[in-house]
């Protein structure tokens, strides 16, 4: 029976709850949100201070930041009450999750008034961090059992991707398979099977890491400054690291994981990793829980001038100072490496006490995870999955295995008297070296049972570019242009943050050309935390700086032609951004024939910001679609002056939703997908769409209304609004009054049909002229510098 999922009742409205509650709206579902009566108003009849816990929580969660919604009408979505007056309305829901506090008990009682009226066949699942599943069904009917299981959420829902799925033995497994595909279609997650066993995966593993760090740390002798350097993102981590995260997710409750790890894993091999040394008990004693408590293992201090510094705890002696550099030879050798692998192997080779630290610590998990398996999970893939998604590590364990070598390492370890688990052994001797490989685009894995590589789940539905190198048709020091198959392209590109220059755009131009002589279309994207954060600012200071304007001006032509190329290409091309999309990254998407956007793709025109406007197209698409959605040519419209306060307010969408309200994206048009790792399978999907209905290349547009002066006044008056109420700085102002100019066509007496070409040449003028300005050098050295904007 194909099961639909309607409506969501979430039972509980804490931290958690209300966050799930929001990320299910936002998926598009009616969520009903239940927490306890408030205990003031037993005895009034006023639903507003019988439901006031649950109402205050979600007010509070709608109100945190990061926003646990992707736009604010998700609030529409969900519906509050109280476990006395309503628990009733379960029995309207396709699907319950339990979310109240971690006790047994409690939990238990939920579910006994729960099965009052549930409905047989319903889905109901715990939220549980912890507490073993089977114990949470236990008194229940055969039905609920069936159709229980665990759905451990990470918090905060909407950002970590990580869903485990924990089935008991009494579990349907169409109940399982329907919750793995929805869970990853739906709500965008990466879902792990995980196994009934304390921690689960993604806990079990992490908080491993975590305290195996803190006993080595002491063994040889590093500080916790030195700890974060080399645990954050020189190692593919969180900036978080190893400290700073404890501090996050709350140093009482990491202990509380590892103790129920050594307590309730007697066979665990390492379960003395898990014991706490002498100096976190003594934070525990003192209540240094971390953010919640206000300090932990780091603390905000007001200096002498008033403001507030960081200072990191010394642990010998436990009181807090401040933060110091970490300098090692083998770390300064990496930091400048952009390649992820490269970094790794570069650290872990290092001769230094840093290098030694890589080693130990990488040993030591590699030998924990080899132990895992089968006991938390039967495929080794999901203990990397449930790392990368819960963690937020760029390369999960096994991964770090094969990128450092399986046979060297395992030697290594052995001569270093750490164990590795015997099937690691088996493989070896049967002339499987890797733990991963890659056969005809498709990542597979090595099973244990079957002692062969087989099919990552999933299949063709996420399509990684990486994985059709040798389908490489072309390629410059940042490009590569892949055969993604069925005659469609893809290209990437790896430069820092995805920063676009003269090798991008030629990467652009290339592929463009290559697509229309022998293939279908062209898919742009890449695997990377962001698609672009915009155009290479660098040059653009070195050009700007040396007064070399003749070379600034054939660089922004270039940028704009190759916009337009995209555009206006006999090959439909596809965009597919994820995370930062900004700038010459915006304009990009805007160009395209179609855009495939992740839910969490952050966009915006932020040319403002640094005393320049969009320069690649930008400010004459958002002219032309402005245009286009004004009603029989009006020429005062609120559309254009919105489109020009979002650009002149370098305004960036919290998220895809939110970027069709700004523009950026087209409503009919463009698409989201909530799940990442799909959106480039569905980009090449979306190039053969549009091919096989007989794609034609568009006509450049010549009839575009420019309004000159007759909308021009209105919009300079709106800046001088703006400035007297200090909210622009005269320099806003200057770069403001450049932005109108070209918004309304230039200085036009009425309006009049114009092209895009004269659009663009406007637009390329007035970058130029800023460039020049002093302002605006001062404004882009501050963002090289020190990577944050001036406000001159």
């Amino acid at each position: 029976m194909k099961r639909i999922i309607k409506q969501v009742a979430v039972l509980g409205s804490g931290v958690m709850g209300s966050r799930i509650a929001a990320h299910f709206a936002g998926a598009g579902l009616k969520v009903t949100l239940l927490d306890i009566l408030n205990p003031n108003a037993k005895e009034s009849t006023n639903p507003v201070e019988r439901n006031k816990i649950v109402n205050e929580a979600l007010a509070t969660a709608l109100k945190s930041s990061p926003s646990p919604v992707y736009y604010k009408d998700v609030i529409k979505h969900i519906s509050t009450g109280n476990f006395t007056d309503d628990m009733k309305k379960v029995s309207e829901a396709d699907w319950i999750i339990e979310v109240v506090i971690e006790r047994l008990d409690i939990k238990q009682s939920v579910f006994a008034e729960v099965e009052k009226y549930r409905k047989p066949g319903t889905l109901i699942t715990s939220n549980t961090s912890g507490i073993p599943i089977h114990l949470m069904s236990e008194g229940r009917s055969d039905d609920f059992k069936q159709h229980f299981c665990g759905t451990h959420f990470f918090n905060p829902p909407r950002y970590l991707r990580l869903l485990e799925i924990i089935p008991t033995k009494e579990t349907k497994q169409e109940v399982v398979d329907f919750l793995m595909e929805y869970g990853d279609v739906i709500l965008g997650k990466t879902t792990v099977l995980c196994k009934d066993t304390p921690a689960f995966i993604a806990n079990r593993i992490g908080v491993f890491s975590i305290m195996s760090i803190m006993h080595l740390m002491d063994k040889l002798q590093l500080s916790i400054d030195e700890i974060e350097a080399l645990t954050g993102p020189v190692l593919g981590r969180p900036k978080s690291a190893t400290f700073r995260t404890a501090d996050v997710v709350g140093i009482d409750t990491l202990v509380k994981v590892a103790k129920g790890v050594e307590e309730n894993c007697p066979n665990d091999e390492a379960k003395s990793q898990f014991q706490i040394p002498v100096w976190l008990n003594k934070m525990i004693e003192h209540k240094w829980f971390g953010d919640k408590t206000g300090q932990g293992f780091f603390k905000k201090i007001k200096g002498a001038d008033g403001k507030k510094e960081i200072f990191v705890l010394n642990l010998q002696t436990l009181e807090y100072e401040a933060r110091k550099k970490s300098k090692f030879p083998s770390l300064e050798a990496a930091k400048p490496i952009e390649d992820l692998h490269t970094r790794i192997r570069t650290l872990a080779a290092g001769t230094d006490k840093a290098g030694d630290f890589i080693r130990k610590f990488h040993y030591g998990l590699f030998s924990y995870i080899s132990h895992r398996i089968p006991e938390i999970s039967n495929e080794l893939y999901r203990l990397d999955e449930g790392m990368k998604a819960g963690f937020g590590w760029e390369i999960g364990a096994f991964e770090s295995w094969d990128l450092l070598g399986v046979q060297t390492t395992v030697q290594a370890m052995k001569e270093a008297g750490v164990p590795v688990a015997p099937w690691v052994d088996t493989m070896l001797k049967k002339g499987i070296s890797s733990f991963y490989k890659v056969e005809n685009g498709q990542t597979q894995y090595y099973d244990l049972q079957k002692e062969a590589y087989i099919n990552m789940p999933g299949g063709k539905a996420f399509l990684v570019m990486k994985n059709f190198a040798d389908q490489t048709i072309w390629k410059n020091s940042a490009c590569r242009t892949y055969h993604l198959g069925d005659d469609v392209l893809g290209l990437e590109w790896q430069t820092k943050m995805g920063s676009i220059g003269g090798e991008v755009l030629e990467g652009i131009q290339k592929s463009i050309a290559l697509a229309e002589e022998k293939f279908k279309g062209l898919v742009i994207s890449n695997e990377g935390a962001n698609f672009s954060a915009g155009a290479n600012v660098g040059l653009i200071f070195m050009l700007a700086a040396e007064q070399d304007y003749d070379d600034l001006d054939m660089a922004i032509r270039t940028f704009q032609q190759t916009m337009m190329r995209i555009r206006y290409s006999a090959i439909p091309v596809v965009v597919a951004p994820n995370g930062l999309a900004l700038g010459g990254g915006c304009e990009m998407s805007m160009h395209a024939d179609k855009v495939i956007a992740s839910a969490e793709t952050y966009t915006g025109l932020v040319e403002t910001g640094i005393g320049l406007i969009p320069g690649g197209g930008g400010t004459k698409e958002f002219i032309l679609r402005a245009n286009d959605e004004t009603h029989h040519g009006e020429p005062d419209n609120n559309t254009l002056k919105n489109r020009f306060f979002t650009i002149a307010t370098a305004k960036v969408s919290t998220s895809a939703h939110e970027a069709f309200d700004l523009g950026f994206y087209r409503k009919g048009i463009d698409e989201i997908i909530i799940n990442p790792g799909r959106r480039i399978a569905r980009a090449k999907e979306a190039v053969l769409e549009l091919y096989n209905k007989g794609y034609v290349m568009p006509i450049e547009r010549n009839d575009i209304m420019a309004h000159g002066r007759l909308v021009m006044g209105s919009l300079f008056s709106g800046i001088n609004s703006m400035w007297h109420a200090k909210y622009a700085t005269d320099f806003d102002v200057v770069v403001a009054r450049k932005l109108a100019y070209v918004m309304c066509g230039g200085d036009l007496t009425e309006p009049s049909l114009v092209s895009e070409q004269y659009l663009l040449n406007l637009e390329r003028e007035a970058f130029l002229s800023l460039a020049a300005e002093k302002k605006t050098l001062e404004r882009i050295q501050s963002i090289l510098t020190t990577g944050k904007p001036l406000r001159n």
